[in-house]
């Protein structure tokens, strides 16, 4: 499995695909994520609720098998499914607020990438002593995307939350190009998006763009924190 340190991991979070069948409008969902990759994202989540069990682990399977043949391997994580993680080999599992209980999570992947989501800065200061690897802060702002979400955290929410402590952070909702560089200015390690890969007509250059915003922002905020 995969080591994941503080700094490792906040390198995974920097470009987040989650997947969207629904939304992969140019592209299978395959040529999607290898475009992406190949332009710079640096974890891909596998989200599917609508998939049976058995779809849904061979959709894993598949997808993990492809992301291990890269060059620069890039971790694969599955969304709520603890059962399709174990079954093909997953490095991480992200839970929400009602899914399966972190600490059940980790007990049965002891070397897991392991996400939360967190929905309000109460959810965020519930989560310390948790052993989660990273938080994903959502919605930052309004999505379509995902209909079931709590009222968008703002910028400021993002920010109290990053006050909070030093576990690395992931924004997701509502997530592109022209609101990425601000997204880590407020404290993210990352951005997480959907549609702005999934529904681009050229995954590879959307990727590329996004990344090359993210880390010019980390980099203009390294540069802000030296003494």
């Amino acid at each position: 499995m995969w080591p994941h340190p503080p700094e490792r991991v906040r390198a995974h979070l920097r470009l987040y695909l989650v997947t969207d069948a629904d939304l992969c409008l140019h592209h299978t969902m395959s040529e999607v994520i290898r475009l992406s990759v190949a332009g710079g994202a640096t974890c891909v989540q596998l989200r599917e609720k609508g998939l049976g069990t058995r779809a849904f682990v061979e959709r894993a399977r598949a997808l993990k098998a492809l992301l291990s043949t890269l060059a620069e391997p890039v971790p694969l994580i599955i969304n709520d499914r603890l059962d399709v993680a174990l079954a093909c080999g997953a490095d991480g599992v992200h839970v929400g607020q009602s899914d399966m209980p972190v600490e059940v999570v980790r007990a049965h992947l002891p070397r897991a990438i392991v996400g939360l989501s967190v929905e309000s800065v109460e959810d965020a200061r519930a989560s310390a002593g948790l052993d989660v690897d990273y938080l994903g802060v959502s919605p930052v702002f309004a999505t379509p995307t995902k209909t079931d979400t709590a009222p968008a955290l703002g910028l400021s929410g993002l920010a109290a939350i990053r006050a909070l402590g030093d576990t690395p952070l992931v924004g997701i909702g509502g997530l592109n190009a022209a609101n990425a560089a601000e997204v880590i200015r407020a404290g993210a390690d990352g951005i997480a998006v959907v549609s702005a890969l999934c529904a681009a007509e050229d995954p590879e250059a959307a990727a590329r763009d996004l990344r090359a915003r993210v880390d010019a922002a980390l980099s203009t905020r390294r540069a802000e924190v030296r003494p």
